[in-house]
């Protein structure tokens, strides 16, 4: 059975290793250009790329789907099934319809539950105890196909971002590996419509999401942060300047919202900012201009003081 994989970011890369692990067929994958990174600006090829390239496989990365320029691709690779995981773009019907298994997705969450782009972060930035993992073929609306399996997860009170990601791509590839070889054995999967009267969307993270609003109450200010946490990062400001907050946990101090209501430079260190309902300590930052540093160095060089307002 031929594979044709669309993906680009690290869980997609996760989920390809993983079929080609297991020895399934995977004749071409499909990705996004190569874009631009660090401060030196270096054309960066996505995770997919370089490990379908690892492994031989022909790798194709047209801008657009819309003018069928995959279309002659997709033709030499002849595919039985296409397999799509954060590829990120629209796919046309001409590429939905294309193999005669049709186009299957893992998207993670709980379908019909966050639809949309940045499902793993909206539910934890939404206190959400549970997400999860869902395999489902894909149709024409956003994320709305018929779903094949889905397990769940709990969210735990110290998740974030990364550690839900990397959950989420490890049980995303064992799904996606089994049902492949039910596909290539029974040539079926089990469908069941989703409830769509039940669908929420998790809209594309916005720079303003990682804006900490210490008006809130401290639980809700951790979820937000946590969800992320580490990339891309939330930040307060402090004498005009970004500090990034790495690493915080909820107490139930009191005080104006934004107040350093203490700090200590013992160790590792911390200092606590007051929110609307309790408080957060915080273990680590980033502050401009530097690396990663402990709340006690940050203490101990005097760049943070009690009576100090983070805004």
């Amino acid at each position: 059975m031929n594979i044709v994989f669309m993906g680009t970011p690290e869980i997609a890369a996760t989920c390809l290793d993983a079929l080609l692990r297991a020895g399934e067929h995977v004749t071409g994958v499909v990705t996004r250009e190569d874009k631009p990174k660090g401060r030196s600006m270096t054309l960066t090829p996505p995770p997919v790329k370089v490990l379908a390239e690892a492994h031989g496989v022909p790798v194709a990365q047209p801008r657009s789907l819309k003018d069928g320029a995959l279309l002659p691709f997709l033709a030499a690779c002849a595919p039985d099934v296409i397999v799509v995981v954060a590829y990120g773009k629209i796919l046309p019907r001409e590429v939905l319809t294309y193999a005669r298994y049709g186009a299957i997705n893992v998207h993670v969450s709980l379908l019909p539950r966050y639809r949309g782009a940045a499902p793993m972060q909206r539910a934890i930035m939404a206190g959400e105890r549970e997400t999860g993992v869902t395999l489902m073929y894909m149709d024409e609306g956003l994320d709305t196909g018929d779903i094949i399996r889905a397990q769940a997860f709990p969210i735990g009170e110290e998740d974030t971002f990364e550690t839900v990601h990397d959950r989420s791509a490890a049980i995303g590839a064992r799904l996606l590996t089994e049902a492949m070889a039910t596909l290539r054995t029974e040539g079926t999967l089990p469908r069941r419509p989703q409830e769509h009267a039940l669908a929420t969307y998790a809209d594309k993270i916005e720079k303003d999401d990682c804006h900490v609003d210490f008006t809130l109450p401290a639980t809700v200010v951790s979820a937000r942060m946590r969800g992320v946490t580490p990339i891309p990062m939330p930040f307060a400001m402090h004498k005009g300047q970004m500090l990034k907050l790495c690493h915080a946990t909820v107490t139930d101090d009191v005080g104006a919202p934004g107040e350093v209501l203490e700090v200590c430079a013992r160790g590792e260190g911390y200092f606590t900012v007051a929110c609307g309902e309790g408080a957060l300590r915080v273990l680590s930052v980033i502050p401009a201009g530097k690396g990663r540093m402990t709340a006690g160095d940050l203490v101990r060089g005097r760049r943070i003081e009690k009576g100090d307002i983070l805004s």
